[in-house]
């Protein structure tokens, strides 16, 4: 019994938002079929939110302006970088 507890109490956050996405995908059906189209897409983005936030807690990444700030200077960096590899007469669209 501790072995549950302690998993579900580890696992909080990833089991709420399991069944948010649960939720948010049956709320999305049962508004799609009753034809309410606005509703339906805001359930959707719900379960997007939440399962992007899942799948960020399982991999341990957390979001924090410091974060955000090293993952904006890598790739501007990595920007720079290729383009300053193409050759000088690349056709431009």
């Amino acid at each position: 019994m501790a072995t549950i507890t302690t998993s579900v109490i580890l696992m909080r956050w990833e089991l709420l938002s399991a069944v948010m996405m649960f939720l948010a995908s049956t709320f999305n059906v049962q508004c799609r079929k009753a034809s309410r189209n606005v509703m339906a897409f805001a359930f959707t983005g719900i379960g997007i939110g939440m399962s992007c936030w899942f799948v960020t807690g399982l991999l341990g990444i957390t979001l924090s302006m410091d974060n955000l700030h090293n993952f904006w200077n890598i790739t501007k960096d990595v920007f720079v970088e290729v383009m300053s590899r193409t050759p000088t007469d690349w056709p431009m669209p």
